[in-house]
């Protein structure tokens, strides 16, 4: 076992191993008890997640050693089943940091920053709470006291701030930080979006299940709503505001940019199991005369997703869906053998067609499976390009509706 003081906060995201060296996964919390009297908690175990972004309970007398760069577990099977807080306990990361508190000494407010915990002969305890007293970094004192120095930590409280929280989650995927936020209470989980900004809300929302992001953005107030709703996929954000009561969605429509609102009202237009109300708006278009350079040059952007940008839509002007005629696709594959001079026209592949709007779901999976595609093309009629469906939006149409959360069970 590691000697010393370890500071939860510093575990976070660290890797978990078996005796063997096999990876378990990754940690995510301590839980603790909190004891009367300003006894120092007793820790109960720590939240680790498994594959499948599930979250399970390990308790620490699992914990053989805690190091810098990684935690060991001893010996014997895992329950595997998912985490759900009990009543009685607390979660350190979530819930205690950036907790108001006293600092019994001076009586001076603080806010906690960290807890460390350490192993006595018979059990780990958390022994001290680190704190950031005043307000800004260079006005403000951190120090490290005693857990029986501080008062407060055993109360609720109504207003808690996020920022030491996001500090610890900041290199969380979204998907992952969706997951942190599906075992949050209500409360804390409205506090962390308040916190967070709008791109990396919008993020987030796109990983959450439907309920969860309606009952979200619904806690936010209506002009910050808006804003997150500009920041999201416009696809995403249609099937959001699909969940939600008529009136409300009209509403956040109406507070939008309209050149951001546009392309929303668009697709709920459509059904909601057709291929015009599962494709986005946005993918990768150029015209037949850009360059493969040009092209490789768009798809490489870190914020096109894999699946769209797996191939460029080539059309005639405007570029803007609607575009003008849809003219063929450029592939990847293909814009990596040939020249960077090489045009777009002189690439393209037309022996697939394109689907129309009104395309029923099953028909949209059957053409992807079939051609074994990862993304197709919608038009219109006409020909004109409205928007492609990837195969990642038929998968969140054709999975259960709780594919995001695993199987819902108490640890044992």
């Amino acid at each position: 076992m590691s000697s010393g003081r370890v500071f939860v906060a510093r575990l976070a995201g660290l890797p978990v191993f078996d005796p063997n060296g096999d990876p378990v996964g990754r940690a995510r919390d301590v839980v603790v008890a909190l004891r009367p009297g300003g006894e120092a908690p007793r820790v109960l175990g720590m939240v680790l997640e498994v594959q499948g972004r599930r979250r399970i309970f390990v308790p620490m007398g699992r914990v053989t050693s805690v190091d810098s760069d990684a935690v060991i577990l001893s010996t014997g099977s895992i329950n595997m089943r998912r985490f759900e807080q009990r009543a009685g306990e607390t979660l350190v990361l979530s819930e205690l940091l950036d907790r108001s508190v006293t600092v019994n000494e001076d009586g001076s407010e603080a806010t906690v920053v960290d807890v460390s915990m350490e192993q006595t002969r018979t059990d780990w305890l958390v022994t001290k709470v680190a704190v950031r007293k005043g307000r800004g970094r260079r006005r403000s004192e951190l120090l490290t006291v005693d857990w029986d120095e501080v008062t407060g930590l055993g109360v609720p409280e109504h207003e808690q701030g996020a920022a030491n929280l996001l500090a610890v989650l900041a290199k969380l995927r979204p998907a992952d930080l969706a997951g942190v936020l599906h075992d949050l209470s209500d409360k804390r989980r409205g506090e962390i979006a308040a916190a967070l900004d709008d791109e990396r809300l919008a993020d987030v929302l796109e990983e959450m299940p439907e309920d969860e992001q309606v009952e979200l953005l619904s806690g936010l107030a209506d002009e910050r709503a808006a804003d997150v709703l500009e920041a999201m996929a416009p696809d995403d954000a249609a099937d959001l505001l699909g969940e939600m009561q008529p009136a409300d969605a009209e509403r956040l429509l109406e507070l939008m940019e309209p050149d951001e609102a546009e392309p929303v009202r668009q697709l709920l237009a459509y059904g909601e199991d057709t291929a015009g109300g599962l494709m986005t708006s946005e993918p990768v278009i150029l015209g037949p005369g850009a360059t493969v350079a040009e092209a490789l040059a768009r798809i490489r952007h870190v914020d096109i997703a894999p699946s769209l940008a797996a191939q460029v839509y080539v059309v005639r002007p405007p570029f803007e869906t609607p575009t003008g005629r849809y003219l063929g696709t450029a592939h990847f594959q293909r814009l990596l053998r040939e020249p960077p001079s090489t045009l777009l026209g002189a690439t393209l592949e037309t022996d697939i067609d394109p689907l129309l709007p009104e395309c029923p779901l099953h028909d949209v999976t059957r053409h992807l499976a079939t051609y074994n595609l990862v993304a197709v093309p919608i038009v219109d009629p006409d020909g004109h390009l409205l928007g492609a469906v990837t195969v990642d939006d038929v998968l969140d149409h054709v999975l259960p509706e709780d594919w995001r959360d695993g199987m819902v069970r108490s640890h044992g």
